[in-house]
């Protein structure tokens, strides 16, 4: 089977319509911003990419769901959901995120890709895992993935209590970090970094951009109130075979 070319892109929060607190390419229909808004956002995402974009309305769980058909503008994102898989050539997986770990993974041999939304919580609880696992019954080899950790907080920002730290730990090794004041920390990305390495995949990139430090990010943290970035995968197999960069809408 001929690889298919793997895109990858990671949004900002900049050039769209929607207003302070959200300003202003908020893509997530669950913060609290003008539905038009996040409509007219998404519709620029999905004119700029050129492909139907499927969204999830993530839980912080280990749900993965499998999809085969493009969605419509205005359908409903995929309820208690926080990781898509499919093996359809140009349907564009989403997840979104404001501290949390974007995950998008590929098997361009096999013309599968997923998206996973890998919070504290569903990261801990094995959601990364469960997406290679939901890619491998469409065809996926986990030998031959490649892996993007998206954009997060970082551990030297991302201060939390010490049992909490430990805790997270326990279920995500490497994940314990120092915040840059001496404290508790927790490195989500080196937690999810270790785990895929652990099971099999050699291949794993990750965008180094913390959130909380990056202000052309979204940050929950950092903000409260505030939008959703997405980090968006799809295959095209009209392309020439290898990975495409990631690139900002």
């Amino acid at each position: 089977m001929t690889a298919a070319r793997v895109r990858r892109v990671v949004t900002t929060r900049v050039g769209g319509r929607s207003r302070p607190p959200f300003a202003s390419f908020n893509l997530s229909a669950g913060v609290g911003d003008d539905p038009a808004a996040v409509r007219a956002n998404r519709a620029r995402l999905r004119r700029e990419l050129g492909v139907p974009v499927t969204f999830l309305q993530q839980v912080h769980g280990t749900v993965v769901a499998t999809v085969s058909e493009p969605s419509a503008l205005d359908d409903p994102d995929i309820p208690g959901t926080d990781a898509a898989v499919t093996a359809t050539p140009g349907l564009a997986l989403a997840v979104l995120a404001a501290d949390c770990v974007p995950v998008l993974l590929a098997d361009p041999q096999a013309g599968v890709v997923g998206a996973a939304h890998a919070g504290r919580v569903g990261a801990a609880a094995g959601v990364v895992p469960a997406t290679i696992a939901a890619m491998t019954e469409l065809g996926a080899d986990v030998r031959r993935l490649e892996v993007l950790l998206g954009p997060a907080v970082c551990g030297a920002c991302y201060e939390v209590p010490a049992a909490m730290q430990a805790e997270v730990e326990e279920t995500l090794p490497g994940s314990a970090s120092r915040t840059r004041r001496g404290t508790a920390g927790l490195d989500i990305r080196a937690g999810l970094h270790r785990q895929l390495a652990e099971l099999g995949v050699a291949r794993i990139g990750v965008d180094p951009r913390c959130t909380m430090e990056d202000r052309d990010l979204y940050s929950h943290r950092r903000e409260q109130r505030t939008g959703r970035l997405a980090a968006v995968t799809w295959f095209d197999p009209g392309g020439p075979a290898g990975t495409g960069a990631v690139s900002r809408a």
